[in-house]
Formats: structure tokens, sequence, C-alpha cells
């Protein structure tokens, strides 16, 4: 075999074992996201006695209405402490040429409300402070704290320092 034969075999058997190794990383990669997504609403769902179902639409229904309220800053901030799924569902349907403006703490849950469905059981100022005490415990603390401080005053109730 000449030389040139063996290294053009040699590329390609390395050429192989890389993407044998990409595969793998990017499987065990999805895999622990999916868990880090899975262990959030698994919380939820226990801090709440809800099912998974229900406490992944209220994760979600918080997250997107959190998101809309933030300063774009404050939203990329935010963004960039949670798990990889996670800031995937937060970023979902979101539009950035719509403004943000000043609302007050019924707006918020409102916008949960509508966005999670109705449901007369259910105390949504309650839902809504379990998931931010979710973040509380996933989340740096100097993050919560300027998240917190961007929220109008009577918002930062369904929020309680820890």
């Amino acid at each position: 075999m000449s030389g040139a034969m063996r290294r053009s075999q040699q590329g390609r058997t390395k050429s192989r074992r890389i993407t044998r190794m990409t595969h793998a990383v990017s499987h065990t990669s999805i895999t622990h996201a999916a868990q880090q997504a899975q262990q959030w609403v698994n919380e939820l769902a226990r801090d709440l006695d809800w099912n998974e179902q229900s406490a992944f639409r209220l994760l979600k229904a918080v997250l997107h209405t959190l998101r809309d309220w933030l300063s774009p800053e404050e939203m990329a901030d935010l963004s960039a402490q949670l798990p990889t799924l996670i800031r995937g569902i937060y970023f979902e349907g979101w539009n950035p040429a719509e403004p943000t403006w000043e609302r007050k703490k019924s707006d918020f849950v409102i916008c949960v409300r509508n966005s999670f469905g109705y449901e007369p059981e259910i105390d949504t100022d309650k839902a809504i402070g379990a998931v931010f005490r979710l973040l509380d415990r996933h989340i740096s603390h100097g993050e919560i704290v300027q998240v917190r401080n961007s929220m109008k005053k009577s918002l930062r109730h369904l929020w309680p320092e820890e």
C-alpha cells in the first residue's frame, strides 16, 4: 500500500472516530438536558402536588410571562442561567419587536392564567410563587435579586425573598 493510500485510509478512520465521539457527546448532552428539564418539572409538580403535565404548562406560562415583562438585558441574563431545554421553552414564541411596558401584578397573573388556562380550583398567585421558588433554587442569588428588583413592587410579593 502506498503512503498516500495509507494516509487516506487513516484520515477516514479518524473521521469515523470523530463522528462517533461527536454522536456520543451529543447524545449525552441531549440526555443530560432532558434530565435537567424533567427535574425542574418534577420538582414543581411535587411542590404543588400536581401532575407533571400541569406543572410543565405552569412553568411554561410563568416563564413566558416573566420573559415578556423583563427588559431585553435582564431577560438575556436570566436565560443564560437556565438549562438548555428550559431556555428553549423560555424563548419559544418570543417576539423581540414587542415592547415591554409597566404593568400591574394583576396583569401578570392574568397573563399567566390566560396562557395556562383558567382552572377555578387553582390559586394562581400560589402557583406563580412556586415557579419563582423553583427559580430561586436553580438560579444564582445575584441574578434572582436583579430580576426581582426589575419588577414592580406589587409583583415582587409573588416572588418572596428566601
